[in-house]
């Protein structure tokens, strides 16, 4: 990991009221030599027809998990998209990032037999086109905070990288990342209040629109009369499901040289161990079930923005109704476009570096498909 990324992403100013995600006063233009790197799980519409929704999610956050393994686990800013992601570096690390996305790439194709597109943009490319890189810090929890993204030039360049402009090349068969800490072992979670949203909201302008910026402060605003702000996760955390729905999916992506069975059966020993954590409210060593589970709670990224606002949240159907009123009329105004999906729960696709420590990231969409079908409904709008 290079000082340059560590000294500039720490130095990214913080906020802690989401209502601020528009205010281009928290953000700062990314350095001129960085580059964005993109993922994209291809069909993602497809796999999620045919029930395959967490290997979506897996696929899309496996880049994320590669990338920070690959770069020493520092801190860089990401955002996660559902069946992709986005996250910049310095050029001295191009090539440790563009390995770890190949063998993602390769792995994404034999392992789960899905496409992923990746792609390197340097900002330069992104500013010749008239657009620009913005990012700022959102504080989720005293211990962690997430990227975000504005400044219209992360469309620009998810659009390059769906015509596999600045593509990069999968690595050769049998290649692997490093995917350590990347689990998926939390029981869906249920609504509370009607359904599980997942809202994207997308301006209709490649320019700054102020009109934009006051819709995304409304749009926040209103829902953060909901206690939490809607947070579909409890305070008190998730509940450990046993066995682990993605037993499977997290066997393949951290077995290394075991058989996939001996992988199976080893994480079903440790989740079978951490349910009977969370039951009992028992310690084990330094672990702490409940201490645990409501950092999760706080380290879950419900809400984030890269030009687009994103949401999961948990709402009822009046604010529901009430919000595609809303949006209706910013879409026939010309102000943005919009897609949202319901459905009866959320999923977790989760990086951790260690149980013992605080800096654990949660990665929420919605469990029937999320944002992927969210933006299916943003694209025919």
């Amino acid at each position: 990991m290079s000082s340059a990324q560590t000294d500039f992403y720490l130095s990214v100013p913080t906020f802690d009221d989401f209502s601020n995600v528009a205010d281009m006063s928290v953000y700062v233009p990314l350095p001129a030599d960085w580059l964005v790197g993109m993922t994209d799980v291809v069909g993602s519409t497809a796999a999620i027809s045919a029930g395959r929704y967490k290997s979506v999610n897996m696929a899309g956050a496996a880049g994320i998990s590669a990338v920070i393994n690959a770069l020493g686990h520092q801190d860089f800013p990401f955002v996660f998209g559902g069946d992709g992601a986005t996250f910049a570096m310095p050029p001295e690390d191009r090539a440790a990032a563009a390995d770890a996305l190949s063998k993602t790439a390769q792995w994404v194709t034999e392992e789960m037999d899905l496409g992923l597109r990746i792609s390197m943009i340097p900002v330069a490319d992104v500013r010749a086109h008239g657009h620009d890189v913005l990012v700022s810090r959102f504080a989720v929890s005293p211990e962690m905070s997430y990227a975000m993204f504005a400044g219209r030039g992360i469309e620009w360049a998810e659009s390059q990288m769906k015509q596999d402009n600045y593509a990069l090349p999968p690595s050769p068969p049998g290649a692997r990342p490093d995917l350590t800490g990347m689990s998926c072992r939390w029981e869906p979670i249920a609504n509370r209040r009607g359904c599980i949203a997942s809202v994207l909201v997308a301006p209709v302008k490649s320019t700054s629109d102020p009109a934009y910026d006051a819709l995304v402060r409304d749009v926040v605003t209103d829902l953060q009369r909901f206690d939490r702000a809607g947070h579909p996760v409890p305070e008190k955390g998730p509940g450990f499901a046993w066995p682990p729905k993605g037993l499977g999916l997290e066997a393949r992506a951290n077995r290394g040289e075991r058989s996939l069975r001996a992988q199976k059966a080893k994480i079903a020993f440790e989740g079978l161990i951490a349910w009977v954590l969370g039951k009992t409210g028992w310690k084990l060593g330094g672990f702490d079930p409940g201490h645990y589970r409501r950092q999760t709670a706080m380290n879950t990224d419900f809400r984030k923005f890269d030009g687009v606002l994103r949401m999961t949240v948990d709402c009822d159907r009046e604010t529901l109704i009430a919000l595609r009123v809303r949006l209706d009329d910013a879409r026939t105004a010309g102000i943005a476009r919009y897609g949202i999906f319901e459905q009866s729960a959320a999923i977790m696709t989760c990086i951790v570096p260690s149980i013992l420590t605080d800096d654990h990231l949660h990665f929420l969409d919605g469990a029937d498909g999320g944002y992927a079908r969210a933006a299916e409904m943003l694209k025919s709008g």
